[in-house]
C-alpha cells in the first residue's frame, strides 16, 4: 500500500458524476468499504472509473474488532477482494463492536476500557491484519456512555492498542471533541496521548449540539471548535492526511471544496512542534 498526502473527501453517490468529470481540487478520496462489497452494479462501475484518477483509502463500519463473536471470515474475504481491486493507500475501521450473536446492530458501540478488553482487541486486530496481509488503521468512535468497569481513560486504551497490535490509528478529531463534551474531559489530553508515528489519517466532520450532549451526525459543516482542536492536533502530531466526512444533508461538491480549502488553510498556518515533525 502506497502513502498519500494532503486533503481528501469521502466519495458519496451525490458526487459520482462530478468526480468522473473534470479533475477536482482533492488529493484523495475515502470510500465506505461495505458500499462496494457487492458482485456488481453501478457503484462498482463508478468506483472503477474514479479510482483511475484519484488515490483512495478504504474505511469500513462492520469489522467489529471488539466483538466476542468469532471473526467473520466471509466478510474478511470480501474485504480482501475489494482491497485487491481498489489498491488503497490503507484500510481503516473503528475501535468498537457492532453486533452480538452474529447480528449486526449497525452501530459503533463503545468498548470497556479494561485490560481484558484491550487484550481481546489486540488479538482480534492481529488476526485481521494477518488475514488481510495489511496493517489496518483504527478510528476512535464517538461515545455517549461509559462503563463502571473502566480502568483507564479512552486515550490510554487507544494508544496502547496501537502499540500492542502494531496497527495504525485514524484520529477523528470531531469524535474526540464530541466525546470530550459528553464526558467532561479536556480534548487536548486525548490529542497529547496519541502516538504521532501511528496516526495515518485524520477525520473532520460536523455534529449536532443538544446542549448537554453532542451527537456525531456528519450532517453539518465542521464547527470552529473542532477546527481549533484540529489545529492543535496538527501542531502536536504533524501534517497528517486529513479529510471531511459528510454523510447526510450533503451539499453540492463546490461547497465541500470550499470547506476543504479552510482545512488546508488551518493546517498550513500551524507551526508543527519539533517533537511531532
Amino acid at each position: 500500500m502506497n502513502a498519500i498526502e494532503g486533503f481528501g473527501l469521502g466519495l458519496r453517490p451525490d458526487h459520482y458524476l462530478a468526480f468522473r468529470g473534470e479533475r477536482q481540487a482533492v488529493d484523495w478520496l475515502e470510500i465506505i468499504s461495505e458500499n462496494y462489497m457487492v458482485p456488481g452494479g453501478k457503484p462498482l462501475e463508478h468506483l472503477d472509473a474514479i479510482r483511475r484518477d484519484y488515490p483512495m483509502v478504504m474505511h469500513g463500519v462492520s469489522l467489529s474488532p471488539g466483538s466476542v463473536d468469532p471473526p467473520d471470515v466471509d466478510y474478511l474475504r470480501e474485504l480482501r477482494g475489494l482491497i485487491a481491486r481498489v489498491e488503497p493507500a490503507w484500510v481503516s475501521d473503528h475501535i468498537c463492536w457492532t453486533g452480538v450473536d452474529h447480528a449486526n446492530l449497525h452501530d459503533l458501540l463503545p468498548m470497556p476500557h479494561t485490560p481484558e478488553a484491550l487484550e481481546h482487541m489486540v488479538r482480534r486486530v492481529q488476526f485481521v491484519q494477518d488475514f488481510l496481509g495489511h496493517r489496518i488503521a483504527l478510528e476512535n468512535a464517538s461515545t455517549y456512555v461509559g462503563f463502571t468497569a473502566d480502568e483507564m481513560p479512552e486515550w490510554e486504551f487507544v494508544a496502547e492498542l496501537a502499540r500492542r497490535a502494531d496497527c495504525w490509528l485514524l484520529l477523528d478529531v470531531n469524535n474526540v471533541y464530541v466525546s470530550a463534551r459528553n464526558h467532561g474531559f479536556d480534548p487536548r489530553r486525548y490529542i497529547d496521548a496519541m502516538p504521532g508515528a501511528r496516526v495515518r489519517q485524520i477525520h473532520l466532520a460536523g455534529h449536532e449540539d443538544h446542549g448537554d450532549y453532542l451527537i456525531d451526525t456528519h450532517d453539518h459543516p465542521v464547527c470552529d471548535e473542532v477546527f481549533a482542536l484540529y489545529a492543535y492536533a496538527i501542531e502536536r502530531l504533524g501534517r497528517i492526511p486529513t479529510m471531511i466526512e459528510r454523510d447526510d444533508h450533503i451539499p453540492p461538491l463546490p461547497d465541500l471544496l470550499l470547506e476543504l480549502d479552510r482545512v488546508r488553510t488551518v493546517a498550513e498556518s500551524v507551526v508543527v512542534l519539533p517533537a511531532a515533525a
